[in-house]
């Protein structure tokens, strides 16, 4: 509980804005993306579809995974709670959208698709986009499917699958992903396994998105390692997501920026 307390006031003291920045490439992303403010029409779209979720009162059962993703327990909760609890907010499905925007991102990974809160500002972003969403608990993704199809963001295709299986045996050397979003495993080693996994399918112009590198000590240290990586040159640190990126051109550097 306390860890992300502390992280947190380091960050603060750590941090710095747009100003502070030297390289055109992030200067950029971070005013015309991350600091964008004007009203997007298709946040309302987002708000639809979140209190679609926040009024349902349907219960499922719920499979949460634990280390080496076996069955830590199972559940029975009501939609509208794991909307409140597990769903990404408001802000952050906004940025969400605007990074896919921005970026044009049109092949699209998504590591924990819960009820598609994030994965319906990622196919907002890119309504062209092919965007692959995978989730281990074969309900929560029911939901997801039939409150994406309702709202008609028809470019996702759900798979209902242990992660690192699916990531081993995808072929990834054939696949090219723009975009990839990390919200499925917050433990360290699944969190590096991935991206081993996954190193195959990156371009330099490829965009990798880790929720929760402040969320515990094991977490943390993920992201360390993250930074470290050899094929990592562009690293962004906003406390709850970590952005990396591969692009050759730019020397190895890292940014804590305040959103």
């Amino acid at each position: 509980m306390w860890f992300p307390i502390k992280s947190y006031f380091q960050f603060l003291w750590h941090s710095k804005n747009e100003h502070a920045v030297h390289s055109p490439f992030v200067f950029n992303l971070i005013a015309k993306c991350f600091y964008d403010k004007q009203y997007k029409p298709e946040y309302e779209l987002l708000e639809k579809y979140r209190n679609s979720l926040l009024a349902s009162k349907e219960v499922i059962k719920v499979t949460d995974f634990g280390a080496g993703s076996k069955v830590f327990k199972t559940n029975q909760r009501a939609v509208c709670k794991i909307a409140q609890k597990a769903g990404i907010s408001k802000k952050r499905a906004e940025l969400l959208f605007r990074i896919t925007k921005y970026f044009q991102s049109e092949h699209i990974l998504e590591i924990g698709t819960s009820l598609g809160l994030a994965t319906s500002a990622l196919s907002a972003g890119n309504k062209v986009a092919k965007i692959t969403s995978l989730e281990g608990c074969e309900n929560t993704s029911a939901v997801a499917e039939k409150n994406l199809k309702h709202f008609e963001l028809n470019n996702i295709e759900n798979i209902v699958t242990e992660f690192s299986a699916y990531l081993k045996n995808s072929k990834s050397e054939a696949t090219i992903y723009d975009l990839i979003y990390f919200d499925g495993n917050h433990q360290k080693q699944a969190t590096l396994d991935y991206l081993e996994f996954l190193l195959p399918t990156i371009t330099n112009e490829t965009v990798w998105i880790f929720d929760d590198i402040h969320w515990s000590t094991e977490m943390t240290q993920a992201w360390e390692l993250i930074k470290k990586h050899p094929k990592v040159t562009v690293t962004i640190d906003t406390f709850q997501w970590g952005f990396v990126f591969f692009r050759r051109e730019q020397p190895k550097e890292h940014f804590i920026i305040r959103i």
